[in-house]
């Protein structure tokens, strides 16, 4: 989940309004995050993409931030479309 975080952090343009809430769904592999990848970037979603530069990783696709959308949006009908098939991710035990 630290990769998460570091999604989130780097996807905050600061000074976030009170009730903006962060939300960890999981993907399956990094050929999904990159499906979403350019979802977003076809439909101009701003995001960060958070890359592992160290081994045994080596600059896969871990993760990625969402910079935050103003509700009742279109931005945010399109991003329910493209995350709605992502399950939250879980807490490992």
């Amino acid at each position: 989940m630290a990769n998460v975080v570091h999604a989130a952090g780097e996807s905050s343009p600061g000074g976030l309004l009170p009730g903006t809430y962060a939300v960890c769904l999981h993907a399956q592999d990094e050929a999904e995050l990159k499906l979403i990848t350019r979802k977003l970037r076809d439909a101009k979603i701003d995001f960060r993409a958070v890359c592992e530069p160290e081994p045994p990783h080596n600059g896969a696709l871990m993760a990625i931030g969402i910079v935050p959308v103003r509700a009742h949006s279109s931005e945010r009908y399109t991003l329910n479309r493209i995350l709605s098939s992502l399950p939250l991710a879980k807490e490992a035990k």
